[in-house]
């Protein structure tokens, strides 16, 4: 079983996150612990390691991914059409469109907690963190 990460599930566990009522860090922590443990792998793609460059240096970001059990998708021209057109068909952000077909093209399930991601169910699975663990 694969699993992509949105941007910010990284960010909730790398920064162990909170909100008002629930602990984000530790569910995010939580899943990729249970990852590692049955054996499955993450995805991830440049333009996630682009994202976490708005707030992290590549040294950190080199560190977060520093995990044997990832897998780097790339992004193809035609899924960045792809994306493009559903971006703006959708009017949702390119970025949230791309991670969703990379989501699908790699049969991972899509684990965020982004609103935007509603809309993309006909691409993936999407699931939270806290569904999974």
């Amino acid at each position: 079983m694969k699993y992509y990460l949105d941007t910010a599930i990284w960010i909730d566990m790398h920064e162990n996150r909170t909100d008002r009522f629930r602990p984000l860090g530790e569910w995010a922590f939580e899943l990729l612990r249970k990852i590692r443990e049955e054996k499955h792998a993450i995805v991830y793609s440049e333009i996630i390691v682009r994202e976490l460059l708005t707030y992290y240096s590549e040294k950190e970001i080199e560190k977060m991914l520093e995990r044997d059990f990832l897998e780097k998708a790339s992004l193809s021209e035609s899924q960045a059409k792809e994306a493009k057109n559903i971006s703006k068909r959708l009017k949702i952000p390119f970025g949230d469109c791309v991670h969703a077909i990379l989501a699908r093209d790699t049969d991972a399930i899509m684990v965020t907690r982004d609103r935007h991601f509603e809309q993309l169910r006909f691409l993936a699975d999407i699931k939270k963190p806290e569904e999974l663990i």
